[in-house]
């Protein structure tokens, strides 16, 4: 029963690694496929990084 248990242990311990990379997978996929609808739908991403050539001095 004591080995049993050692063993309970150690699968508990090497599958909660493998379950939170699993994780991670879907909730990365879930994001990037709501952002494929939200494109499809008109939305757009802007970039808030702007080259400051582009832009006319006041002085």
């Amino acid at each position: 029963m004591n080995a049993k248990r050692v063993l309970n242990i150690l699968v508990a311990l090497i599958m909660l690694p493998l379950l939170s990379g699993c994780w991670t997978l879907v909730v990365g996929g879930a994001g990037a496929y709501g952002g494929y609808k939200m494109k499809e739908k008109g939305y757009t991403l802007q970039n808030p990084i702007t080259k400051e050539g582009n832009k006319k001095s006041s002085k």
